[in-house]
């Protein structure tokens, strides 16, 4: 595990490097993951998504289109409506943003400086492409087993949901887990409970009422707490954007994105749904979570995460 106490994660496998933190995933920390489940309880993380469905402004809405049906197959003749079965079949064409639902923000999603630069110094000149960087995609990322902790936010403030614009500090997250007496050991998959998915309902369609608390989330300093002084490999929450927006640290408009996946490999985890793990009282528990392997993609996207516990 490449992880120092007040430093992080960093650059730290290699030039060749595309998946920054999970690299610290190892036999022994999956086994210990799966050590975790005591009940046999299968927690869906996930969230179903249409073409109403709200994701952060910046993200192409979602579309999904008849492409063959039973009838146009008998018409043009491509399948010939006979037999006794009378068999035939329905397939769609799928258009939407690498980032809608419950997904996970690749390293190669956020860029920064002059060079536009992206996790372990990939750069736009050389990696980038119209149809999807050439380093650290999605479709990179490993598939994930690892302890996992929930940070319950709103039950540590005795609210349902946090306010729209609620900056979260490290002083919410010591806290929270001081009252579900627990803590963030190095390598664990944290999870920070919101309120927003509370309105999300079927397909997320409320966009006024998700808008409000999906604004809050966690500040530079709390990212950097996380991650330097407890280890965090990944970061996610209910939200869109896991970070408060507007952001209160300078002039950077997406500081935590910039700080987690370019400066410390840690991949975000948005619009996680964690009112189940939160109404049964779980703190810890095994998250797993695997990524489409599409190539080119910044964001393993419409997602299924799970909790088992």
């Amino acid at each position: 595990m490449s992880w120092t106490p007040g430093t992080g994660w960093g650059w730290a496998w290699g030039d060749a490097d595309e998946i920054g933190a999970l690299n610290a995933m190892t036999q022994a920390t999956v086994l210990a993951a799966l050590g975790a489940v005591r009940d046999g309880r299968v927690l869906d993380l996930g969230v179903t998504v249409d073409r109403t469905s709200y994701l952060a402004p910046a993200h192409a809405r979602t579309e999904v289109v008849a492409y063959r049906t039973p009838e146009g197959l008998y018409r043009d003749g491509s399948f010939p409506d006979s037999g006794a079965d009378r068999v035939s079949f329905n397939t769609s064409v799928v258009m939407l943003s690498d980032h809608a639902g419950t997904h996970l923000d690749a390293l190669c999603h956020a860029v920064s400086g002059e060079d536009r630069h992206w996790f372990n110094g990939f750069t736009d000149a050389e990696h980038g492409r119209d149809f999807g960087p050439l380093r650290c995609g999605a479709h990179g990322i490993p598939p994930i087993v690892a302890p996992g902790v929930l940070l319950d936010v709103p039950a540590l403030i005795g609210e349902p949901e946090l306010g729209p614009g609620f900056a979260i500090g490290p002083d919410h997250l010591a806290g929270a887990l001081e009252r579900q007496e627990t803590d963030i050991r190095p390598g664990d998959v944290v999870l920070i409970r919101t309120g927003t998915l509370r309105h999300w309902g079927e397909n997320g369609a409320d966009h006024e009422r998700l808008a409000g608390p999906d604004s809050s989330g966690i500040t530079l300093a709390a990212a950097r707490w996380l991650v330097e002084t407890k280890g965090a490999m990944m970061i996610g929450a209910d939200t869109s954007t896991v970070e408060i927006l507007p952001p209160v640290d300078g002039a950077n408009v997406h500081p935590v994105h910039t700080y987690l996946l370019v400066e410390q490999g840690v991949h975000l985890g948005e619009l996680h749904y964690l009112e189940e793990l939160a109404a049964v009282g779980v703190s810890r528990f095994c998250y797993v979570a695997l990524a489409p392997k599409l190539r080119g993609t910044t964001g393993a996207f419409a997602m299924r995460p799970i909790a088992l516990v």
